[in-house]
């Protein structure tokens, strides 16, 4: 059995790595500002936790194990991906909207599309998958440690994803318009490029 220090370090490698949550997250910060962007994090947060969940009850292996079940996760993940990313490239801003109402419009959105982000990535059932066993104590329940994994990626998401959102809405208030579709352009092109390295990946 590996240390829960091992683990942290192992969490926070995966945090800093440049994913499909980070992808969207930018996304909706740079299309919708900072509170949009943190239900967001909350979405994506509420997807790892249900993940965490579903591999101490043997649903991530099962699906891992069945081609067709990982295979169907793969396409709707990597359609999702596509749909959000080509959506930024089409966008057209308003200079004129304004943006606290904007932003509780789209704070909804931006939980729907944290989760279903997550909730589509096979690469979490993976990562639970292939961890959990390696930090199990004999004789101790397995839910308990899996949420508590779950709960530490989900800590150290909220701290990473929420100073990305910060910096964002910041840039988008100092810089304005232009810079706004700038980013949600670029963060566009990531998700795309990433849902088309989904659709394309073999088992």
């Amino acid at each position: 059995m590996r240390s829960p220090l091992e683990f942290l370090l192992i969490a926070l490698v995966v945090t800093l790595t440049p994913g499909p949550g980070t992808a969207t997250i930018l996304r909706v910060a740079a299309r919708d500002g900072r509170r949009a962007a943190t239900s967001a994090i909350l979405g994506n947060s509420a997807g790892v936790l249900v993940w965490g969940s579903l591999s101490a009850i043997g649903v991530s292996s099962l699906i891992l194990a069945s081609r067709v079940a990982y295979d169907g996760l793969r396409i709707a993940g990597a359609a999702i991906l596509l749909m959000y990313g080509l959506r930024s490239l089409r966008a057209r801003h308003d200079p004129h909207d304004g943006t606290d109402q904007s932003e509780r419009a789209h704070r909804p959105a931006g939980w729907r599309t944290g989760l279903l982000t997550s909730i589509s990535n096979p690469k979490l059932a993976a990562f639970f998958v292939a961890l959990l066993p390696q930090f199990l104590v004999p004789g101790r329940p397995i839910l308990p440690i899996a949420l508590a994994m779950a709960a530490t990626i989900v800590a150290l998401d909220v701290v990473w994803f929420s100073t990305l959102a910060f910096t964002v809405d910041r840039a988008r208030a100092i810089l304005g318009d232009k810079l706004q579709t700038r980013l949600e352009r670029i963060s566009g092109t990531v998700m795309i490029g990433f849902g088309l390295k989904l659709a394309s990946e073999a088992r």
